[in-house]
């Protein structure tokens, strides 16, 4: 059998940047044994499969999996698979806004498509939990030297590491400085120790220093024991960073803005906008958005 499919790179307007993405069409011939072979085939942080919906009002079932095993929700497959089924959809002329309703493990996800012709398709999504607090993470000196850093270089402000997820769950490690995130890196006995069955995604490391002055926050993702070394722009840790953002910098009701980037020491440079809606004290939408650009297509043999 032949199911064709898509690449994609996700939370970027140029191709070969972002995060890239694999989307498979037509997968209702597949189970999940072949789709984690084909994941794995693909080699990329996730690679999604497109079924029919099960409720005929919505736009498409979706599937996805890490090189290592299926997720229930994930950012950047959300955005480029939006963006993707938009875009067939529209056809060669392009323009105009879609609203597409993907079926995910999670729950269900409604994306917004703004098409416009001669540039990428950008997508925004609400968030389908909203963050909340997962349990504690191991003391500040056990993630230092899990990720090669020293003790003073986590932490900055009053930001300290914490465990967050808003349907996957991270652990989230402030540093000190754009120097210190830059030489961060597993160190595997250590990680082993400090985070592995403890982080069930990875460990998202942020700092206020950015490369660029638009953004708000720098960061990098690592997620060895799920098959993804290093992640280029990671969504669904960015909609749980939001409770993070919000707990330390204590935002006041209304609307907030922060652009995260990421994937710079990968030479794959990303672009997330968190937008967060705060009323009466707490978190009332968390929305993720961004950009996705078509590289190649074809069919894959199963």
């Amino acid at each position: 059998m032949q199911f064709p499919y898509h690449v994609l790179d996700v939370f970027t307007e140029e191709r070969f940047g972002g995060n890239p993405l694999a989307v498979v069409l037509d997968a209702d011939g597949l189970d999940g044994a072949r789709m984690q072979k084909i994941a794995r085939e693909f080699n990329l942080s996730e690679t999604a499969f497109v079924l029919k919906p099960e409720h005929a009002a919505h736009t498409a079932r979706v599937r996805m999996f890490t090189p290592a095993h299926e997720i229930p929700f994930a950012g950047h497959p959300t955005v480029g698979t939006a963006a993707l089924l938009a875009a067939l959809r529209a056809g060669p002329a392009g323009g105009g806004d879609a609203l597409i309703v993907l079926e995910e493990v999670v729950g269900i996800v409604r994306v917004g498509v703004r098409l416009r012709p001669g540039t990428a398709p950008h997508a925004e999504f609400d968030a389908p939990k909203l963050p909340a607090e997962a349990g504690t993470p191991a003391p500040a000196d056990r993630l230092a030297a899990a990720l090669g850093l020293i003790p003073s270089e986590i932490g900055f402000e009053n930001h300290r590491p914490t465990k967050y997820g808003a349907g996957n769950v991270f652990i989230f490690v402030p540093v000190a400085s754009l120097d210190a995130i830059g030489n961060a890196r597993v160190a595997a006995p250590h990680w082993d120790v400090a985070l592995q069955g403890h982080a069930p995604v990875g460990a998202f490391l942020y700092c206020r220093q950015t490369v660029h002055t638009t953004s708000h926050f720098h960061a990098r993702m690592f997620a060895p024991d799920s098959g993804v070394p290093e992640d280029p722009a990671t969504g669904s840790a960015a909609a749980a960073f939001a409770g993070v953002v919000h707990r330390f910098d204590t935002l006041p009701d209304g609307t907030h803005k922060r652009i995260i980037e990421q994937g710079y020491e990968m030479g794959r440079p990303s672009t997330i906008a968190l937008t967060m809606e705060v009323e009466h004290g707490k978190l009332a939408t968390v929305r993720i958005g961004g950009h996705a650009v078509r590289v190649a297509e074809g069919r894959i043999e199963v």
